[in-house]
C-alpha cells in the first residue's frame, strides 16, 4: 500500500474511495460492504458529526453498486430516520484520507493454534471443549487455559474478562458453569447488536451472540399490526429488537427464569421500548392466558421446544406463524420436527404450511441448530 502521508504521531495515511453513510446506519452498511468484499481492512473508518466513512478497496462497478443498494435499502427502511436532516443519507465519496491500521495480532497468531470462544460484551467465554483437547496434549490444562486467556486479552483490547465454560449449557434455565480465568472477575456485561443494548449475567441467564443474524431475520417478518409471543424470551434479544425495529402492537415476552425476567425488564428500560409485557411463567401457562392471540410465536428453546408444541399451537392465531427452533442431526435435519409440529396441530384440528426451513448453525459434530417457520391454519 502506498503511503500518501505521515501524521505527527507517526501513523501513515492513504487516499481511498469511501462509502459515506449516516452514523445511525453505519453498522448494517459495514456488514454488507464487508460481506461483499469491498471494505479495505487496512484502513481505519472514521466519523464526523453526521456521517461514518468506510474505506473501500475500489470504486464498485455499476452492477455492484446496484447490488449493494438492494441489500442496504430493506435494512434502512426498518430503522428510524435520523433526527438530523442530512442531504444525503449515503453515497460514494472519492479522495478521502484514511489512517492505516496496524494489524493487531490474532489469538492464533499469539498461540500458534486456534481455539473456540465467543465474545459477549466485554467478556470472552472459552468453550468447554478447549480443556478436553489440551488436556490430552499437555496432561493438565490450567496453565494452557491461562495462556489462551492472556492471548485473548491481548488480541481483543475491549475484552476485560475471560471465563471458562466448564461444561455445556444445561439445566432448566440453560445456564453454564463458568470459571473465572483472567481480567476482571465478573459475569455481568452489556452486549450490543443491531442498535440494541442487552444487560447480561452469564452466570444466571442464557445468552449467545451467535444468533444475532437469526434474530434480525425474524424481526424483519414482523409488522406493526402484529402481536408477538416470545415463549422463552431470556434477557430479551428477540423481543427488544422486534420492539425497537418493527414496533408491533404488543409483544408478550415470557421466561420462567426469575433472573432472566428481571434482566429483561432492565433491558426494556435500557432500550427505551414500551410495547413489551414481561411474564415470569412456565410457558405451558400461556395456553389459558393467550388462546389464539399470536401472529408470531417464537420458540427459541432448541433442546426441548418440542415439549411445548401443544401450547404454541393453542396460542397461535389462524394465519399466524410459529418460529420453531430445535437441535437435530444431519440424518434428519427437518422432517422429524415438521412431523411433530403437524401432529400437534392435528390434535387441535389445525393444518400447517412450512414457510421456511433453515440450518441456523452447527452446534456439535453432526448436530445442527435449525429453525422452521410454520404457518398455522
Amino acid at each position: 500500500m502506498k503511503e500518501d502521508s505521515v501524521s505527527s504521531d507517526g501513523s501513515a495515511s492513504v487516499i481511498r474511495y469511501a462509502f459515506r453513510i449516516h452514523k445511525e446506519y453505519g453498522e448494517p452498511a459495514r456488514r454488507i460492504l464487508d460481506e461483499a468484499a469491498f471494505l479495505d481492512h487496512s484502513c481505519k473508518p472514521f466519523a464526523d458529526d453526521l456521517y461514518l466513512y468506510l474505506p473501500l478497496l475500489c470504486y464498485p462497478e455499476k452492477e455492484e453498486r446496484l447490488a449493494i443498494r438492494n441489500l442496504l435499502e430493506p435494512l434502512l427502511k426498518q430503522l428510524p430516520r435520523p433526527k438530523e436532516k442530512a442531504e444525503f443519507l449515503s453515497g460514494y465519496v472519492k479522495d478521502i484520507s484514511f489512517k492505516v491500521q496496524r494489524k493487531a495480532p490474532t489469538v492464533p497468531d499469539l498461540l500458534g493454534f486456534s481455539v473456540a470462544y465467543e465474545i459477549i460484551g466485554d467478556i470472552a467465554v472459552l468453550d468447554d471443549k478447549v480443556a478436553d483437547s489440551h488436556e490430552k496434549e499437555c496432561g493438565g490444562c490450567d496453565e494452557e487455559i491461562s495462556k489462551i486467556a492472556d492471548a485473548i486479552l491481548t488480541a481483543h483490547p475491549s475484552v476485560k474478562t475471560v471465563l471458562f465454560s466448564k461444561g455445556p449449557i444445561s439445566g432448566e434455565f440453560r445456564t453454564r458453569d463458568l470459571e473465572f480465568v483472567a481480567g476482571i472477575n465478573k459475569t455481568e456485561t452489556i452486549h450490543k447488536e443491531y442498535g440494541c443494548k442487552y444487560k447480561v449475567d452469564l452466570g444466571r441467564a442464557y445468552f449467545t451472540p451467535r444468533l444475532s443474524t437469526e434474530r434480525h431475520r425474524i424481526a424483519e417478518q414482523i409488522q406493526a399490526k402484529d402481536t408477538v409471543i416470545d415463549m422463552f424470551a431470556g434477557v430479551g434479544p428477540y423481543s427488544i429488537l422486534i420492539a425497537k425495529q418493527a414496533k408491533p402492537v404488543q409483544i408478550i415476552a415470557n421466561d420462567k427464569n426469575d433472573a432472566a425476567a428481571e434482566l429483561l425488564k432492565e433491558n426494556i428500560v435500557l432500550n427505551k421500548v414500551k410495547n413489551i409485557t414481561v411474564l415470569n411463567e412456565d410457558a405451558a401457562a400461556l395456553s389459558e392466558m393467550y388462546p389464539k392471540v399470536g401472529d408470531h410465536v417464537i420458540m427459541n428453546l432448541p433442546h426441548n421446544a418440542c415439549d411445548f408444541l401443544d401450547t404454541a399451537v393453542s396460542i397461535c392465531k389462524k394465519g399466524g406463524v410459529i418460529h420453531y427452533y430445535a437441535m437435530t442431526s444431519d440424518d434428519d435435519l427437518f422432517d422429524g420436527s415438521i412431523e411433530m409440529i403437524r401432529k400437534a396441530a392435528e390434535k387441535q384440528g389445525r393444518e400447517i404450511k412450512v414457510l421456511e426451513k433453515r440450518n441456523v448453525r452447527s452446534y456439535a459434530p453432526h448436530q445442527y441448530n435449525i429453525c422452521l417457520d410454520v404457518k398455522l391454519e
